[in-house]
This record gives structure tokens, C-alpha cells and sequence, in this order.
């Protein structure tokens, strides 16, 4: 039409349509994107590191008010700034005497010490945040374990085999099985020590073994920097598992730590490291001997963790009384105080024992 400015050939047309599809798509993206940044703004200790940095460029995150992401497992800062994508890793490590000094419990970020036959004990080590080039000695799986280790999640869990019913729990309650049959590979035999006290392995080769996409574990325990609630000094712990097994712990302010002895004997690491923890959690449970015999005819325990019953904890010299409430082997074991305030740890390395109520823990402060 004369005098009309609009153009309607087939090459404007497809201009414009064109044109629309490019403005849709980057409006398709934008959504996409804010929603994301929403997200992550809301909940800034998920994001990525570039993604934090992001938010705070555009003004969505301030960088003085940003809560840096911390290990689910220990409450520490996570390594560069970031949580790793990955499961919790727990291996089952000796503890009779032959098998000290053991490796690496030091790198774990919860180490739970379980009673075994004969009075002995044995320990799950938990890493997740940071990993070990060498771990053990590694021996075999018992009941107790994935009653503990499905709070976890899908955990990925290594041993020297076990008892066919361990085997068959294991898979069962959702854990990675990366045991020494099924991932033989993962694990080697150190010939300077007497077999079969010589069972050792790595993070980084169970983690490969298992094939696991999963993410990081949901936290076991609240942590705070102080505690504020009833608590009393305390020097020293002590645990008497059995002759053989006879834990004590002591504070040590000068270290920040709790120090780990077998009897008067400082229980020592390969490396000449002495054991220690930030915190340790004492859970007083039910044990009774199952149908199942070792090689020298001791039942083994079978450890009772639903329900509730006492609890201490230590952490920063001190004992807080309380006492552990677990509904089911599904849910989170909680500890709380006798008012049913939640105890929370100090950020660090988390000694878990898992003392039988028949074994009197006593207290001192000197």
C-alpha cells in the first residue's frame, strides 16, 4: 500500500521469525538462570565457587555475610572451597595389637570404635572431605556395621569380608560393597608385617572401585565453636572395653585435643602420630552375644543402636552428660542433653564409641 512502511516479503518474514526464537531462547535461559541463582542465593553453601562469586558480583550474596561451605562430617571449612562430590567412604580397620600401629586415623573424619569377640575392638574409619594413601590394617565386617553406616546414605564401604549375613546386609540397606573379594584390586598386602594384620588400602582406589556418582552424605552431628550449655572441666576418660581393649582419653590444652592410650601405653599411629580427636562421643549401648562363633569359639556382639540411652561428650575439656535417641536403623542417631537440647560438637576429627552398658565410663579431672 503507498505511504505504508511495513515490509512483508518471505526473507522479512523468516528474519523475524527468526529473530523471535533467538529473543525466546535467551528469555528461556534467563528464567533458567535466575531460578538457579535464586536457588544458590538462597542457599549460597551449595553453590560452586564461581557461582558465589557470581551472586555476589550481581549483589545477591554479600561476601561479608557469605557462609563458607563446610565438610558434612567434621563441620570443618571444606578443602578449596569446596564440599567434595562424593559419598562417605568407611573402612573397617583392625585394632588387636598385633595390628598397631595402624594407618591414617588421623585423616578420617569419624572414626567409630565398635566392641568385636573375645573383648577386642575393631574401628570403622570414615573419610570423606580429604582421603589416605594408605589405610589399615583392613579385617573383616561385622553386624554392627551397616546398622551404623546407613545413616549415611549410600555410603561406599570397604572390608576384609565377613560373615554371610554381613555381606547380605551390606547391598541391603543401600552401602556400596567394595569389600576384598569384589575389589581385590583396590586393596594390597603389606609383606613386612605378619599376615593377617597386613590387609591395607586408599581412599582413592575404594572411590574408584565403587563407580559411585553419589553426593556428599547429609551431617551425623550440629557442630558449634563454643558450647554454651551445662558442662563440667574434665581431664580424663576411661573406657575399659576389656584387658584388651582398655581406652582412655585425655585432654591435652596445649594440643586442643583429646589424646588417645591403650592403658598407660599412648596408642601411637605408623607415622609416630598419636591419636587424637576434637570430639568424642560416648554412646552407652545394649550388647548380647549372637549364635555367631569366631575361629577361638567367642560369640560375637550383636550391638542394639535404635532405642535411646546415655550419652557423653567431650569437647573442649569438658563433659556434657546427655543421653543418644535413634527411632530406627533408617533414621539419624540424635544426641541431646537430658532437657532435649541438641549437643553440638566443635568443628574437627569426631571418636565415636560405641560403649556396651555393662563397662562403667568414669570421669576425672586431674
Amino acid at each position: 500500500m503507498p505511504g505504508s512502511h511495513r515490509s512483508d516479503t518471505p526473507r522479512t518474514r523468516n528474519s523475524l521469525t527468526r529473530r523471535g526464537k533467538v529473543i525466546a531462547a535467551f528469555a528461556t535461559v534467563a528464567v533458567v538462570a535466575g531460578g538457579t541463582l535464586g536457588y544458590f542465593a538462597l542457599f549460597p553453601q551449595k553453590a560452586p565457587a564461581f557461582v558465589r562469586k557470581t551472586l555476589q558480583t550481581v549483589g545477591l550474596a554479600s561476601p561479608t555475610a557469605e557462609t563458607p561451605p563446610t565438610c558434612p562430617l567434621n563441620g570443618l571449612p571444606a578443602p578449596h572451597d569446596e564440599i567434595p562430590a562424593r559419598p562417605a567412604l568407611a573402612i573397617k580397620v583392625e585394632n588387636a595389637p598385633e595390628a598397631r600401629p595402624q594407618a591414617s586415623l588421623n585423616d578420617a573424619d569419624i572414626v567409630v570404635e565398635e566392641p568385636v569377640e573375645g573383648g577386642y575392638t575393631r574401628f570403622i574409619a570414615i573419610f570423606q572431605c580429604h582421603g589416605s594413601s594408605r589405610v589399615g590394617p583392613v579385617r573383616s565386617g561385622r553386624t554392627t556395621d551397616p546398622d551404623y553406616l546407613r545413616q549415611l546414605g549410600p555410603a561406599v564401604f570397604g572390608y576384609a569380608g565377613g560373615r554371610s549375613v554381613v555381606k547380605v546386609q551390606v547391598p541391603k540397606v543401600g552401602l556400596v560393597d567394595v569389600n576384598y573379594i569384589l575389589a581385590a584390586g583396590a586393596y594390597t598386602r603389606d609383606e613386612s608385617r605378619a599376615a593377617p594384620h597386613n590387609l591395607f588400602t586408599t581412599t582413592q582406589a575404594l572411590y574408584k572401585a565403587s563407580k559411585s556418582k553419589e553426593g556428599a552424605p547429609e551431617p551425623l552431628f550440629a557442630y558449634a565453636d563454643t558450647w554454651d550449655g551445662a558442662a563440667k572441666p574434665v581431664k580424663t576418660a576411661h573406657l575399659p572395653f576389656s584387658s584388651a581393649s582398655d581406652v582412655y582419653w585425655q585432654w591435652s590444652a596445649g594440643k586442643h585435643a583429646w589424646l588417645r592410650s591403650h592403658g598407660t601405653v599412648p596408642h601411637t599411629l605408623e607415622d609416630g602420630e598419636r591419636v587424637s580427636a576434637t570430639n568424642v562421643v560416648i554412646q552407652v549401648v545394649g550388647v548380647t552375644d549372637s549364635s555367631y562363633l569366631d575361629a577361638a569359639g567367642n560369640p560375637s556382639p550383636e550391638v542394639d543402636l535404635t532405642g535411646d540411652g546415655p550419652a557423653y561428650v567431650l569437647r573442649d575439656g569438658e563433659l556434657i552428660r546427655g543421653r543418644w535417641e535413634r527411632r530406627s536403623l533408617k533414621a539419624v542417631t540424635r544426641f541431646v542433653t537430658r532437657d532435649g537440647t541438641k549437643i553440638r560438637l566443635e568443628p574437627g576429627r569426631t571418636w565415636v564409641e560405641l560403649l556396651p552398658s555393662t563397662v562403667d565410663a568414669t570421669f576425672a579431672r586431674h
